[in-house]
């Protein structure tokens, strides 16, 4: 029923149907089969347990909204948000654009989004045993040199809910939020947090993971460097990629008012040339987690030899449905 309902919402505008379908998917997940996983499929990574490799990226659902409905059908996490501390309404609309004859997105939504506090109450209600995964940034209107206060405030609200919190410092959509990538801003950003996970973890009594997501489009000199302070700053992990601003590798080139950042089939070389470096940057048992432009399950086998560990969807969910998840972990080496 879910399968036959996509190509009617692609006769939607984009953010309107991915609205209309999450509704849509919550309504059916008392129908919705559970997914047969084997056991020998489960992988561990930064501490955490995952019944298999693929999850579900941030940025579908932001608020926490649909949890327990995306959970359902078989996601080993869901990576929520990406949150900010005050609820804002992101960039103006028309903010995402299909590209379907390569199966790409480009988007500029601009962390719209409910707020933290929003999220936490959703959190705190789910159901969802898998693991849950929370992205944070920072507020549009927050200076870039305030931006670890931001970050602070999310990371101390989610952490009670988190098993793992991602810091989302490579959106394209926010202004200047890639700056935090570069040397000074990455070692406030993290520096910070990381100082404060002490504190967290001694009040909670428990440890959450730390990972710092990336943008597709850094030189290998830039990502070099942002290995370099990963390594040092003993970060738990690296979310490789966040969408690119290089359009040029879409044929022909999209209207000026489609600006954004890129998702999709396009996205997958440059995604899987990241994920290169960085495994050897980092070394064999440092966890990376792929996603940008797995559409097929053969882009989820090159994302896995290429050095991930684990590997999330969003764009090729948003094509084809749950029938992605079936055939990436049929696909997947056990």
């Amino acid at each position: 029923m879910a399968h036959a309902a996509l190509p009617l919402l692609r006769q939607l505008d984009p953010e309107l149907a991915h609205d209309f379908g999450l509704a849509a998917l919550k309504c059916m997940r008392p129908l919705w089969p559970a997914l047969p996983i084997p056991a020998t499929l489960a992988v561990q990574s930064f501490g955490l347990q995952f019944s298999h490799p693929l999850g579900l990226a941030a940025g579908f659902d932001k608020n926490g909204d649909y949890l327990d409905a995306l959970g359902a059908l078989g996601f080993s996490h869901i990576e929520l948000g990406t949150v900010t501390p005050r609820p804002q309404p992101g960039n103006p609309k028309p903010r995402m654009f299909r590209i379907p004859g390569s199966d790409a997105l480009i988007n500029r939504m601009g962390f719209n989004n409910k707020g933290v506090d929003h999220l936490v109450s959703r959190l705190a209600r789910a159901r969802y045993r898998g693991i849950r995964g929370v992205s944070i940034g920072k507020n549009f209107d927050t200076p870039i040199e305030n931006a670890q206060d931001d970050y602070v405030v999310c990371l101390r609200k989610v952490y009670p809910y988190a098993d793992y919190v991602a810091v989302n410092v490579s959106s394209p959509n926010t202004e200047r939020l890639r700056e935090l990538q570069a040397r000074d801003g990455l070692q406030r950003i993290l520096g910070t947090l990381l100082e404060e996970r002490i504190t967290l973890q001694q009040h909670f009594a428990r440890r959450v993971p730390l990972l710092v997501k990336v943008a597709p489009d850094l030189s290998p000199e830039q990502l070099s460097t942002l290995a370099d302070q990963v390594r040092s700053l003993q970060l738990d992990g690296v979310i490789a990629t966040n969408t690119s601003t290089d359009l040029s590798v879409l044929k022909p080139p999209p209207a000026a008012e489609q600006r954004g950042g890129l998702s999709g089939a396009p996205l997958h070389p440059a995604s899987v040339k990241i994920i290169s470096q960085l495994r050897a940057e980092l070394g064999a048992d440092f966890p990376i987690i792929g996603v940008g432009g797995i559409v097929s399950a053969e882009h989820a086998r090159a994302s896995l030899r290429a050095g991930a560990n684990l590997l999330q969807i969003y764009t090729g969910f948003a094509y084809r449905g749950a029938a992605l998840i079936a055939e990436i972990l049929s696909a997947v080496p056990a």
